[in-house]
């Protein structure tokens, strides 16, 4: 976590320690067997009734405000041609560049105020997007979004990742990344309703429509945001909802799974562990995949379901059914996912239902059967990026190297929002016979990409345990072991 918890976090703990009358000849971190199951499921449930939560009410407020297209936004700032698609592209360029540096900063800082920094950010410059009256004025303040939304992504993730351990991490990431469809679901009845809210403000500066969309969302983000910092916790060991005792189990059981202190800083050497491992880059590669489809539902699918022959609204309306469905089906496939102690297999289970449902969308012909395919995606896409993503993060090896392969991962993927805005283009309409297609195509991908990481996960486990990565161990202190991250050969991946 921050840097600060080096001191901050291990002088509670010596505190806590002294108060449970626990000598002080006793490390923080090789005690073993001092706290009972039960002890550790009140930390954790205390965590999910807070820090999850939270942390997903955040990332929501970041992924709402992508519904505002059809609601006259290109008639009135008067777009035409590919100047909507270049404006997502400009989005999804700021958002891909921030998201490394973004974590390692959030690495040496902390949550705390970090993470609301920048969701307020977002917030202010969505409310500032009400009033722009030109295409180049939409194209800056969307550049300023992809940089405050840019991070919010992998910081959540890995905020998540200093909390629970590998198996309890999937399913509170789901929550998080059901949020995105729960905003898709949420975002479409929310910018029905707001579209509808009569012409009001100064003549020279009417609020409408679309504008209204982005007002009272950013509005509403700003508040949630600024109130974020006195609940969420900076570290596992200084939650202010723990008691003493609390704080101690929730720091010293992340260091005994990680053997590495959480306020480890990040270096080079972390950077080039996380982008030179073979499992990063299969994650962050379906990622991508998953990310596409993902980035162009938000941004498309009200317009797809238009095609259809339904009003505007009715289209947003429309879209919130297969969104709901896919929140549900994340958040299961993460708790089934948790319970077996395994990824890779639930990763690539989910990933047909995604490719059936683009095969439907760009063969079919009857509107009832493309509005079903629109299901089977949302439920692939969704639920199959927030199993990537945690993938990715359980096998980095360590926190620092963890911070950056989150970011990594996420970077990639947003490389997936700019293919997403080329493939639903205006001569496309109303088919789409093309975006379809390449989709179809990236699912394929993305299913082939998920069994390579389940079998070089296995691999590598199988050789270690014979073995025959040993020899990376020689000459080698135990902290220069703690630094080997996923290289260390006594580190075993999470199929």
């Amino acid at each position: 976590m921050a840097d600060n918890f080096n001191d901050e976090a291990k002088g509670v703990l010596k505190d806590d320690m002294k108060a449970l009358s626990v000598p002080n000849s006793v490390s923080i971190h090789d005690s073993e067997g001092d706290w009972t199951v039960a002890e550790e499921a009140a930390v954790r449930r205390k965590f999910d009734l807070v820090v999850t939560p939270l942390c997903t009410l955040l990332y929501l407020c970041c992924a709402i405000d992508r519904n505002a297209k059809i609601e006259g936004m290109e008639k009135d700032l008067g777009l035409v041609g590919y100047e909507y698609n270049i404006v997502l592209t400009i989005f999804f360029c700021m958002y891909l560049a921030v998201e490394i540096p973004s974590n390692i900063i959030l690495k040496h800082v902390g949550p705390k105020w970090y993470l609301p920094g920048l969701v307020f950010g977002f917030g202010l410059v969505s409310l500032c997007t009400a009033f722009v009256e030109s295409y180049a004025g939409l194209a800056t303040t969307r550049a300023f979004l992809g940089i405050f939304e840019g991070g919010a992504m992998p910081a959540v993730a890995f905020i998540l990742s200093c909390f629970y351990k590998k198996n309890e991490l999937f399913f509170r990431m789901s929550f998080f990344i059901a949020s995105s469809s729960l905003a898709n679901s949420f975002g479409g009845l929310l910018a029905a309703g707001l579209s509808e809210i009569p012409r009001w403000g100064a003549d020279s500066a009417p609020i409408h429509t679309w504008r209204n969309i982005f007002f009272f969302e950013g509005l509403m983000t700003m508040l949630i945001a600024v109130s974020a910092p006195w609940y969420l916790p900076q570290s596992p060991g200084t939650a202010s909802f723990l008691t003493p005792r609390q704080r101690y189990i929730a720091a010293e059981r992340m260091y005994r799974e990680i053997a590495a202190h959480p306020g480890q800083r990040v270096t080079w050497q972390h950077v080039k562990l996380a982008i030179f491992n073979v499992h990063t880059q299969v994650c962050a590669w379906t990622f991508f995949c998953s990310n596409s489809a993902v980035q162009s539902f938000g941004a498309f699918v009200p317009s797809i379901l238009k095609a259809f022959g339904w009003t505007s609204t009715e289209a947003q309306l429309k879209s919130v059914p297969p969104y709901l469905v896919a929140c549900v089906c994340t958040i299961a496939l993460g708790w089934v996912s948790d319970r077996a102690g395994k990824r890779g297999p639930f990763i690539a289970g989910v990933m047909p239902t995604a490719i059936i449902g683009f095969a439907i969308l760009r063969w079919a012909t009857g509107p009832e059967a493309k509005y079903a395919a629109v299901f089977l995606n949302a439920i692939g896409c969704f639920a199959g990026s927030a199993g990537m993503l945690s993938w990715g993060i359980n096998n980095a090896g360590n926190p620092a190297t963890a911070a950056v392969a989150g970011g990594y991962i996420v970077t990639i993927g947003s490389i997936g929002g700019v293919v997403s805005t080329w493939t639903y283009l205006p001569t496309g309409a109303p088919l789409y016979h093309t975006g379809h297609s390449v989709f179809f195509a990236l699912m394929v991908f993305c299913f082939v990409l998920a069994l390579i990481g389940i079998a070089h996960c296995a691999y590598e486990n199988r050789v270690r345990a014979q073995g025959k990565r040993d020899h990376r161990l020689e000459g080698k202190t135990e902290e220069e072991k703690f630094e080997m991250g996923h290289r260390n050969p006594e580190f075993r991946y999470m199929l």
